[in-house]
């Protein structure tokens, strides 16, 4: 990956600070973080400081300055929301002055990782990269958790999840990996698979949902229709979420008192509690068994879920041979004002009430 250059920027004013008061404390030092490009050329800072590019930035009303910087702290309100779902697991320790620095790094490097995202984003799109990233992990893990922050920021048509549902009747027919096919990217496409063809080698295994032969067959193709897939020009990750015993219980008790996280535990989670040793096997054998130099596994130690959300992030950019793409300066057309429009009043019955 190419070292990442940032431009030398000036203190940022005043107002910028309010974006960095993330839940009551302010994340300071963020002078290599690429919140500071987007502050940076926020509306209304002083005409006598150039921007890189040498061009002055215009003066706005201070009302408009005021809902811009409003937009822009809200944009991150989604990670903040998150951020409460992990404090549930925290306990009081969670306020202590080493846990709030500790949050401080971590949504400043999340913040900085995800600028670099866009960045790969854009190059897969100009270069026509095909890119597939594979999460595995015991139930509880924290793929999903990863997914989200990689997603976050990304447009949904380039980089998109495939979480497939238990196969049907007509699907369990098939040739094994054909269901999966369908979601491989096209040029320009990033696919994210929460779980993926490697459910024969973990959970059909375990559970006994594939027969001895089938599950064989599973480890004489696996490694070929993966090269298949490199030769053709597709890019393959694969991470494996590995979390201890006691990190899985704790995590399965909070899911079974929050009401809200209540729906992820299904019948085959509770059973694969019991299963652990089980899985541990099967687990061993597919990484012995599938570990190719053309796509090699990836083990993520997720225990502690935020360190593993930047590693795993951090690694999948370090992997992809990505570089910043140039764009035109964007500029907001004048709105075209014509002496016939008349805007119509919306009726009453249609509009949703307001009850915040």
């Amino acid at each position: 990956m190419t070292a990442i250059r940032m431009t030398a920027l000036p203190p940022l004013p005043p107002y910028a600070v309010t974006l960095l008061k993330l839940s009551g404390r302010i994340i300071d030092n963020l002078q290599n973080g690429w919140i500071l490009r987007i502050l940076y050329f926020l509306p209304g800072r002083v005409n006598t400081v150039n921007t890189p590019n040498q061009t002055e930035l215009p003066m706005i009303s201070q009302d408009k300055q005021r809902r811009f910087e409003e937009d822009l702290i809200d944009s991150y309100d989604e990670e903040l929301e998150m951020e409460v779902d992990d404090r549930i697991l925290d306990g009081d320790s969670a306020f202590s002055a080493e846990a709030r620095e500790q949050r401080k790094i971590y949504f400043r490097e999340l913040f900085r990782l995800q600028g670099e995202l866009v960045k790969l984003q854009d190059w897969v799109v100009a270069s026509g990269h095909r890119l597939v990233v594979i999460f595995e992990g015991r139930d509880a893990a924290g793929k999903g958790g990863a997914i989200k922050r990689i997603t976050q920021r990304l447009n949904p048509r380039v980089c998109r999840v495939a979480a497939l549902p238990a196969p049907n009747n007509r699907e369990r027919t098939q040739w094994y990996f054909q269901r999966y096919v369908s979601h491989l990217p096209a040029g320009g496409e990033i696919v994210l698979f929460d779980r993926s063809w490697y459910n024969r080698a973990g959970v059909e295994r375990v559970m006994n949902f594939c027969t001895d032969a089938e599950y064989e067959e599973f480890f004489r193709s696996v490694p070929e229709f993966e090269k298949m897939l490199v030769r053709s020009g597709v890019q393959i990750l694969k991470y494996w979420f590995s979390i201890t015993d006691d990190e899985q219980e704790v995590r399965f008790q909070a899911r079974i008192q929050d009401p809200l996280k209540q729906w992820k535990l299904s019948p085959m989670d509770l059973e694969s509690r019991r299963r652990w040793e089980a899985y541990t096997h099967a687990k061993e054998v597919m990484l012995a068994r599938s570990h190719i130099p053309e796509a090699p596994w990836w083990v993520v130690q997720a225990v502690d879920k935020k360190r593993a959300r930047l590693n795993c992030i951090h690694h999948l950019l370090s992997q992809v041979p990505y570089h910043e793409i140039e764009h035109p300066t964007i500029e907001l057309p004048d709105r075209v004002y014509n002496d016939d429009y008349l805007r119509q009043p919306v009726p009453e019955s249609i509009i949703v009430p307001e009850v915040y």
